[in-house]
């Protein structure tokens, strides 16, 4: 950090808390601390990052706080938080049928009507399991199954999953832990729609807020 580099910023910013409690940013906050300690009261601004799961249950409030109070008071910095999935951590479902289920060399595959590459990519890029409604880990239930996707992508398998029943063209699976990925980073990657998004009201009312076409698609590619 020469005096030259120091002169050129007006703040800094760390991204090391992915799916974390407060404890990990108070000892990341420590070592920012100290390869940077002259460089801090320097700063009109200092980003904590994203990740941190901050709506979890038992999340150190005051640990958080206390990292927040720390920056503004001794280096006099505007704090910012990108805390990214804690908005949604845990809500929302993608409900999905199966479309057909094969056998291919003894493990039973069920193809589905979403896709892990175009509605779920974190599954792929993570990677990532998500939570099936009434569904176990494979070999848990009477009847296991991998699931995937119908698009041309030989990696689009969302993972291995058992089952109470047998599943056959037609059943219903609901995804949980859905409401922050597949809301923004779906694509609609081999002519895959994109999923409708209803709100589910107390009363179990749902009301849609948003359906897609092929004017969304057309549109992404330019008018």
């Amino acid at each position: 950090m020469t005096p030259e580099l120091v002169s050129l910023l007006d703040g800094l910013h760390f991204h090391t808390l992915c799916e974390q409690d407060a404890g990990p940013l108070a000892v990341t906050l420590a070592a920012l601390e100290e390869k940077f300690g002259d460089v801090l009261p320097r700063m009109k601004w200092l980003n904590f990052g994203g990740g941190h799961h901050i709506t979890k249950p038992g999340y150190h409030t005051e640990i958080l706080r206390e990292c927040i109070r720390k920056a503004q008071e001794q280096w006099k910095t505007t704090v910012y938080l990108e805390p990214g999935e804690a908005w949604a951590l845990d809500a929302g479902y993608l409900v999905c049928r199966v479309l057909d289920v094969t056998d291919n060399g003894g493990i039973r595959s069920a193809v589905l009507d979403t896709s892990a590459a175009c509605h779920m990519p974190d599954v792929l890029e993570m990677p990532y399991r998500p939570p099936i409604y009434s569904a176990g880990e494979p070999g848990e239930k009477a009847y296991s199954y991998r699931l995937g996707g119908p698009t041309c992508l030989a990696g689009d398998v969302i993972g291995d999953y058992s089952f109470d029943r047998e599943l056959i063209p037609g059943s219903r699976l609901v995804f949980g832990d859905m409401a922050i990925y597949t809301t923004c980073k779906t694509n609609t990657f081999n002519g895959m729609p994109l999923p409708s998004i209803f709100s589910r009201k107390p009363d179990g009312t749902l009301v849609k807020i948003k359906s897609f076409g092929y004017q969304d698609f057309k549109g992404r590619l330019g008018s």
